[in-house]
């Protein structure tokens, strides 16, 4: 039987060398639904899985010895709960953490390598995201980061500890009505194409966008969609 998932978000910066990412116009509007709930409780997402860069790492790198980015250290997280560093690349909480709030799932979305979740926490939904991964996976190679294949292989795992918990059948609906946010592609160019690769000597400009647009395809497509 083929599951349809629901895409919350595609934030896609390949189209975005000379214009912001809409990651932080994002954060706004999420924070804004953030404080406007719904009346009524949700009951269209179990859970919200996201995968990508920085823009929406909640601590992941944190756990990566060969992460060259990390965020554990001041001023990041002083105005977060305990007003202490998360490994989040922000002062507080992320986009995705307001989207989650928004949906009365949980306050926060938490990184999917932290040791210290339970079952509850990673039923409903943690981050795969790695600061300076790309949809390229030289991008994360330069940076150390998790590079968003590995994230994939990361939820394969996930999906397994979760039948092992509750069961196939429980895992299946749950992945079913999740969210999946996927929030990549500055790096491919900031840290891979105009940095220290040679991927200029390859491709041009939109000749490189349309190699990161067929690693999308592939990912939403070949990978989520089973």
């Amino acid at each position: 039987m083929r599951l349809y998932y629901h895409f919350l978000l595609i934030l896609l910066s390949i189209n975005l060398v000379i214009v912001p990412s809409p990651i932080f116009m994002l954060k706004a509007v999420a924070q804004n639904l953030a404080n406007q709930k719904p009346s009524s409780p949700n009951n269209s997402f179990s859970a919200v899985f996201v995968f990508g860069d920085s823009t929406v790492d909640p601590g992941n790198n944190d756990y990566v010895s060969t992460a060259i980015l990390k965020a554990n250290f001041p001023p990041y997280g002083r105005d977060f709960m305990n007003h202490m560093p998360t490994g989040r690349f922000t002062n507080g909480r992320l986009a995705t953490d307001y989207v989650v709030s928004y949906l009365s799932i949980k306050e926060y979305v938490p990184p999917y390598l932290d040791p210290t979740l339970g079952i509850e926490e990673l039923m409903t939904g943690v981050s795969f995201a790695s600061a300076g991964s790309g949809f390229d996976s030289l991008t994360a190679q330069i940076s150390g980061a998790i590079s968003i294949p590995k994230q994939l292989e990361y939820f394969k795992e996930y999906k397994t500890r979760l039948e092992t918990a509750i069961g196939k059948k429980r895992t299946q609906i749950l992945i079913e009505k999740a969210g999946f946010i996927v929030s990549a592609g500055t790096n491919d160019f900031v840290v891979n194409y105009f940095g220290p690769s040679n991927r200029r000597e390859t491709y041009s400009v939109s000749g490189y966008q349309q190699f990161l647009i067929h690693h999308v395809e592939q990912l939403i497509k070949v990978r989520l969609l089973p």
